[in-house]
């Protein structure tokens, strides 16, 4: 029982519940957030970085596939006289298809040299703002272009198939098939192409 002499006791003040409930945020580190959101845009650039280098390299491919298959096509049409009406010359269908061919080796070889220069200096011939349309406009016309030279060859082909199977019209279906090749290799670097354009910044 306290006497009147004696002094009161001191107390301790109450703990703050709104600082307790406080306290665990504080003690975190208030770097933590923005070191999670630069490591996403870093993973993200990264992660962009290697698709564009699988498109480029897919591109690359397909168009060395158009370059020896379209080669390939021209050369076994040039050569492919045998005297009379066996003669690639008389035909204009014939003409046109080794005049494409030919075009199409012609561009996809510049186009090789051309990815080959960028991935061995990383200096492209075309600005960057432009080449992604010189790309897809280049591959939608080759393909264009192949695959109407074809549809000009094959009907006239296969009515001379109807008369006498030869040397003459086996020459023809290779060289047909060969431009097919080059034709599926050249639409589908088109598609790519057409994907990296829709994917370009101009910034």
């Amino acid at each position: 029982m306290a006497t009147d002499g004696d002094e009161p006791t001191p107390t301790a003040p109450a703990a703050d519940p709104d600082l307790e409930k406080t306290a665990p945020g504080a003690a975190a580190h208030p770097s933590a957030p923005a070191a999670d959101e630069s490591g996403t845009v870093v993973r993200a650039v990264l992660a962009r970085w290697r698709r564009e280098d699988l498109l480029e390299r897919s591109i690359l491919v397909l168009r060395a596939l158009v370059l020896f298959f379209s080669l390939v096509a021209a050369v076994i049409v040039a050569s492919n006289k045998h005297g009379d009406w066996k003669d690639f010359d008389l035909y204009q269908e014939y003409r046109y298809l080794l005049g494409i061919s030919l075009l199409a080796f012609l561009y996809s070889m510049a186009q090789v040299w051309r990815q080959g220069r960028r991935f061995s200096t990383g200096k492209d011939l075309v600005p960057r703002n432009y080449s992604g349309i010189v790309d897809f406009a280049g591959d939608q016309v080759t393909a264009y272009l192949l695959i109407s030279a074809l549809s000009a060859a094959i009907p006239l082909t296969n009515r001379m198939r109807e008369g006498s199977d030869n040397t003459f019209t086996d020459s023809s279906c290779a060289s047909i098939s060969l431009a097919f090749f080059a034709f599926v290799s050249s639409a589908s670097s088109a598609l790519i192409s057409g994907f990296k354009l829709s994917k370009q910044t101009y910034i």
